[in-house]
């Protein structure tokens, strides 16, 4: 389950907690908001204090109903948030989350990220693919259908969790035919999946281990969590770590979250109860 960042092997035998920084006026939890170079650079901080083993920075939020970004702006947010933390960690696993190829490679040529995440699975762009193998880096391939505002009204399945890995599984063969050797799973909770079909999602998710590739899971603070409590997106900590939790006991090897102190004292307790009994599963 090792990547190669930088030429050497990042292990994830250990499940890396990956914080959350928005560079963005919109993103639908308030609070991961970083606009500007000092609110960036005070919530890298706090999050690597915290325990945080990487950082995904966006520029354009998926959330339904946020405002369309341009390319240029987009890669402007990635700039500042990059530069910023680069100048104070210059040694941080870095990843950009990004459906555009362009805004990638721009990202690792010339500021040096670390790692491609890719809400679409290289389906809003057709060039993502062939970028992600000329670059050499790791991708983060998601599950999704359609874009952010028509995902929802895609949420037709006979059996969500068999064909989201199928899904996956073809678009792995393809990456590994083009020749790109990183490939992280992440089987997009709360994109293009209702309610319950998340929970069953979440119910199969060590049924992805098949993949043979490292797993992401990121359900921080999700409408999976507020809508099915009747909370709001700021309420919704403790039903993350609860998530959190149950995929850390069904193989995650990441958790993408917006609270890593909360994300790193779960992973240590998990880690703990394994130590006390190795057989323990979901």
């Amino acid at each position: 389950m090792d990547i190669n960042i930088r030429g050497s092997l990042y292990p994830l035998d250990r499940p890396a907690i990956m914080g959350i920084v928005n560079v963005t006026p919109d993103s639908f939890f308030a609070s991961s908001r970083t606009p500007d170079e000092s609110s960036i650079i005070e919530r890298a901080s706090k999050m690597l204090a915290d325990g945080a083993d990487m950082l995904d920075l966006g520029g354009y939020s998926s959330r339904p109903g946020a405002d369309e970004v341009t390319p240029q702006e987009e890669f402007r947010r990635l700039s500042l948030g990059i530069r910023a933390i680069r100048s104070r960690f210059p040694d941080v696993v870095i990843s950009v989350d990004t459906f555009r190829a362009e805004v990638a490679r721009r990202c690792v040529e010339e500021l040096g990220a670390d790692i491609i995440n890719d809400i679409s699975g290289g389906d809003l762009d057709p060039d993502m693919f062939a970028t992600v193998a000329s670059l050499g880096v790791p991708y983060i391939l998601m599950h999704m259908r359609g874009n952010p505002e028509t995902m929802q009204s895609l949420c037709g399945y006979g059996d969500v969790a068999a064909e989201v890995l199928s899904d996956l599984a073809r678009k792995e063969a393809r990456l590994r035919e083009m020749g790109v050797c990183d490939i992280i799973i992440d089987p997009g909770f709360g994109f293009a999946k209702d309610l319950e079909q998340n929970y069953r999602l979440m119910g199969a998710l060590a049924s992805f281990r098949a993949l043979g590739c490292p797993l992401l899971v990121g359900v921080s603070r999700k409408s999976m969590i507020f809508k099915l409590l009747g909370v709001t997106p700021q309420e919704a900590l403790n039903g993350t770590t609860v998530l959190n939790t149950v995929a850390l006991l069904s193989g995650a090897n990441i958790l993408r979250v917006h609270d890593v102190k909360e994300a790193a004292e779960c992973r240590a307790i998990v880690e703990s109860l394994r130590k006390a009994t190795p057989s323990l599963s979901l």
